[in-house]
């Protein structure tokens, strides 16, 4: 894994790649390179003890062309300015690509959130939904989870804006509980998408996805689920790790087993049934049919990737790979559904959370999926129709040249003034 690549800059080169391929002015291009605006604030709290301690947070509005900003919030000590730019960005281009009303947003706070109580990530969230609340709102930007936040924290920033304006106003945020507004599917979305991406894509392929081998990289939320969905589909999940490891078995292991030993035990490490303990690099580059990178950004270097073996992968994470990497196994002819479209059940679930808020009128599980699959579906045979039109590289760039696209037209055709 390396850390060096900054994901803004990935962002940037992506966009690159597909602009040569998209009759859009330079100027255009330019212009859906950067951030719209980015807030900066420190937020400060007591702690338990009594002491104060300072956060940096920010908050990324990429780009509203197409609709309200959308994106989640992150806690994690790696946050930075460039991530969240970056990670706004890939929405703005992910809403795109599956052709959703909305735009692009991301935010942070610079915390591990292991070292803090309950009532002091409390205090921080409200903390931060008050610096938020002059920029959020159901027609302006809507907050999500992503790393290390859930329907807790979402649940908060509802009621703390809810609380200062005075108002209902349950689309002001999604990935909330089922009984403050929440969406059934919400918790399932991100796996999902990622193994409805991979089972197209093998059907391209002209691939068998019944007996397939699967490795998983990170089983946090999405890569757990997509694991259990994918030995649903009859593939065989072989491998998985988190931040402290990973596990092997080559015949293959129960998901949700692993999934329950984790939740007692802190990692899969351990796991009974396992017959081997992996490193994380160990589980990227095993010989695998289908790989799921589904922890942090840049996962996959330029070095590692020369020692990928899996034929497809598809990216649960945002930006696993970097560039350089990218251009590696463009080289091995390794299949890659980019991240903007195979982890986009989250933000498309989102986004049919905050339309059940709006019409306060709720859908069940079977239609959520259901609505959900047929945008995949819809989204993938675009990109491979724009692939196969431009005879393209690889799946990434017919990706952004679709969402750059959209994009640009929204822009275009509202007209510029000053």
């Amino acid at each position: 894994m390396s850390d060096e690549a900054n994901p803004f800059e990935s962002l940037q080169s992506q966009i690159d790649d597909a602009a040569a391929y998209l009759d859009i002015g330079d100027d255009v291009i330019e212009r859906l390179k950067h951030p719209e605006r980015v807030l900066e604030t420190n937020l400060t709290i007591e702690r338990d003890d009594g002491d104060l301690e300072r956060f940096e947070a920010f908050r990324s509005q990429f780009n509203g062309d197409r609709g309200p900003y959308k994106g989640g919030i992150r806690y994690h000590p790696q946050v930075s300015r460039d991530e969240v730019k970056a990670l706004s960005g890939w929405m703005t281009y992910k809403t795109a690509i599956v052709d959703i009303p909305l735009g692009g947003g991301k935010g942070g706070i610079v915390i591990d959130p292991d070292d803090y109580s309950e009532a002091e990530l409390e205090r921080l969230t409200r903390s931060f939904a008050k610096e938020l609340r002059p920029l959020i709102g159901e027609d302006r930007d809507v907050p999500a989870p992503d790393v290390n936040t859930g329907q807790r924290e979402m649940n908060w920033i509802k009621d703390t804006y809810e609380t200062l304006e005075n108002t209902t106003e349950p689309g002001v945020i999604t990935g909330k509980a089922l009984d403050s507004g929440g969406s059934e599917g919400r918790v399932e979305a991100t796996g999902r998408s990622t193994v409805i991406a991979a089972r197209e894509a093998f059907d391209y392929l002209d691939k068998d996805l019944e007996g397939a081998t699967v490795a998983v990289q990170g089983y946090g939320n999405a890569g757990w689920t997509a694991a259990k969905l994918i030995d649903e589909m009859g593939a065989t999940v072989v491998a998985a790790s988190d931040s402290s490891g990973g596990i092997y078995n080559a015949d293959g292991f129960d998901p949700v087993a692993a999934k329950e030993h984790k939740n007692e035990t802190g990692s899969v490490v351990g796991f009974a049934g396992s017959e081997a303990e992996l490193t994380n690099d160990d589980v990227l580059t095993l010989d695998v049919d289908l790989l799921i990178p589904a922890a942090l950004e840049n996962a996959i270097d330029a070095d590692l990737a020369e020692a990928v073996e899996a034929d497809v992968i598809s990216e649960a994470a945002n930006g696993p790979l970097t560039p350089a990497a990218d251009e590696v196994l463009e080289g091995k002819d390794v299949f890659v559904v980019p991240d903007i479209l195979a982890n986009a059940g989250g933000v498309t679930v989102s986004y049919f959370e905050w339309v059940q808020n709006r019409q306060r009128f709720y859908w069940d599980e079977e239609r959520v999926n259901e609505e959900l699959e047929a945008i995949i579906v819809d989204a993938f045979d675009a990109l491979v129709e724009t692939y196969e039109r431009h005879d393209l590289e690889n799946p990434r760039t017919a990706a952004y040249v679709v969402a750059i696209q959209r994009v640009a037209d929204a822009f275009e055709e509202a007209g510029s003034w000053p």
